[in-house]
């Protein structure tokens, strides 16, 4: 099937599917239904509504779908479950990755880690493996983030704020001191230096004893949800793009645990998007990099089994779960008839969860407990790998030890309390659920359709549609919010007067002098000729689009080249970009 008729190939399936008169169950039964609830209404419904009148005229979900009142097997005619559900672990994977599930092994419970000192962050990850952390992530200050080190004036008043901050190989040797990581999968999220935070950890790995072939973790990577939303990039968009390309060969050809991409809609959705969107414009990244690893020469059975997604999830409890089962299914059918994959593993959509921080409000913070459970549910039963639990208090700033601690114990409690982990996609069968599903996989593949009509995700980016379809969104969302239609306890309405509800995290400012004076001791004491070669070496490698840049850029790493040194060898060979004005 040529490429430009696949989607609209796929809706027409949908379309097809909703004139079905087939069904699983008989004609016969399928008719009784019919004059069943059409008498219900009749008879029931009408009459009870005519003395106690519901809540509002029209009910729709947080993406704005209108739901109907009630939701049966009319509701999904022209289904399969052999096509569209499965087993566990089997195509189309909607009802979950792996055959066993949580009973076999429960979901990785990660806490997003990192403030201050790399000693601080040190601290902070080995209190919470003693709690029964399982797997560690972590979060960098804005001037990592961007590719700045401690002692820059571009850094000023932001080291340590919202993560920790990392200039060199020194502070990640400092990070993961006395955690051995051959014992531990580590995920960071980072992007527009995530080549060098990966080349950084691979350094401390292997000044370990561990070898390349045996680090287990996940660096973001994902570029193109940065243009989109979270706005944290250095180069132009293509240098990005083959810089990645350029982590992709060197992973599969060295480092086969290392999963060095993590595609993102979690950024997306907080930057104001539905979940429809954040499910179509996620996916559509990730079909943009299959595309950038295919065009590098790669086999599609080679590298994507290394990919791995990462999602928001907020409170339209029913919304979130058919988000992930939707997106299993989607991700599973593209890559097998649009990309020929033929290993399993390539048809996995496995991924990480993170409950939603913008729906946590500053307002009565202990509510975000509420929040966070109700969020990390929906992601246990939509199937996740992966789960960070948000803290109560990240409305106010970077959470405290009690706060992580109960956010960690939440998951805890789903896992060892609930009995939810017993059965696989429990909710699976649900009529309303599984309607659900089908609708937001049309809904994606519209989406799909129209950013390849406009020449795909980059292009779409550089004319900044999506940009623009997030926004137009965000406003719809507030406007809402404004006018009364929409509702968040504690902030437009049940509201308290407060002062000083919590305690919170203050990151002193003495971190900015203590971390940037260790950048200078750093530089004094460093092999300079070293530094200067690799440096070199990596100027060339980025200039030549041909050579792989992952190989010096390790070895600047080892030399301890700074971040800031490295990425400005990139922004001298690539230059800037800005993105366009949205009218």
């Amino acid at each position: 099937m040529a490429k430009d008729s696949f989607w609209s190939e796929k809706l027409k399936e949908f379309e097809q599917r909703k004139k079905s008169t087939n069904y699983e169950l008989s004609n016969e039964t399928l008719d009784s239904l019919r004059a069943k609830v059409q008498a219900w209404q009749k008879q029931i419904l009408e009459p009870y509504i005519s003395q106690l009148s519901e809540r509002k005229d029209v009910f729709e979900n947080a993406s704005g779908v209108p739901l109907k009142r009630l939701y049966t097997p009319l509701d999904n005619m022209g289904s399969s479950y052999e096509n569209e559900l499965g087993l566990p672990g089997d195509y189309p994977y909607t009802r979950g990755v792996y055959p066993s599930m949580y009973r076999g092994r429960l979901w990785t419970m990660r806490m997003f880690s990192g403030f201050g000192t790399a000693d601080h962050t040190n601290k902070r990850l080995k209190y919470l493996l003693k709690e029964g952390e399982t797997g560690l992530s972590i979060a960098f200050d804005m001037p990592t983030l961007y590719g700045y080190d401690a002692d820059s004036d571009r850094a000023e008043g932001e080291v340590g704020k919202c993560g920790v901050s990392v200039s060199s190989l020194e502070d990640m040797e400092t990070i993961f001191k006395g955690i051995p990581l051959d014992q531990v999968s580590t995920s960071m999220t980072i992007n527009a230096p995530a080549a060098v935070l990966t080349c950084m950890y691979a350094a401390v790995g292997q000044n370990q004893g561990v070898p390349l072939q045996k680090l287990r973790g996940t660096v973001q990577t994902d570029i193109l949800k940065e243009y989109i939303a979270q706005k944290e990039w250095a180069f132009p968009p293509e240098a990005h793009l083959r810089i990645i390309r350029d982590m992709m060969v060197f992973c599969t050809e060295n480092m086969p645990f290392w999963h060095y991409i993590s595609i993102s809609g979690y950024h997306i959705r907080e930057a104001g998007a539905s979940a429809v969107q954040e499910l179509a414009f996620t996916l559509a990244d990730g079909f943009s990099y299959v595309e950038l690893g295919k065009n590098a020469g790669l086999d599609v059975d080679s590298f994507v089994p290394r990919f791995s997604f990462f999602f928001n999830c907020d409170m339209d409890f029913f919304e979130e779960i058919a988000k992930f089962r939707a997106a299993r299914r989607i991700w599973a059918t593209v890559m097998k008839e649009r990309y020929g994959a033929k290993n399993p593993r390539s048809l996995l959509l496995r991924f990480h969860t993170q409950t939603s921080g913008v729906s946590l409000t500053w307002q009565q913070p202990l509510n975000n407990i509420i929040r966070t459970t109700i969020e990390a549910l929906a992601a246990v039963l939509g199937g996740t790998q992966s789960l960070h639990t948000n803290s109560y208090d990240e409305a106010w700033a970077l959470p405290t030890e009690e706060a992580v601690t109960v956010a960690l114990r939440t998951q805890q409690i789903i896992a060892e309390e609930t009995g939810v982990a017993d059965v696989i996609d429990p909710l699976g069968g649900s009529y309303y659920l599984e309607w659900l599903t089908n609708e937001m996989e049309e809904q994606a593949y519209r989406y799909f359709e129209k950013i390849d009509q406009l020449g795909g995700v980059l292009e779409a980016i550089k004319q900044g549609y999506l940009q623009r379809e997030i926004a137009n969104t965000s406003y719809t969302k507030s406007q809402q919010m404004e006018n009364g239609e929409k509702f968040v306890v504690g902030v437009n309405k049940y509201i308290v007067a407060e002062e000083k509800p919590i305690k919170y995290l203050k990151v002193n400012r003495e971190v900015q002098r203590k971390v940037a004076s260790k950048v200078k001791t750093l530089k004094k004491k460093r092999d300079e000729k070293k530094v200067k070669a690799s440096l070199e070496a990596l100027r060339r490698a980025f200039e030549d689009p041909n050579a792989n840049s992952i190989e010096p850029m390790l070895e600047a790493v080892k030399n301890y080249a700074t971040l800031q040194e490295i990425m400005d060898v990139g922004r001298r060979a690539f230059g800037g970009w800005k993105e366009p004005v949205l009218a």
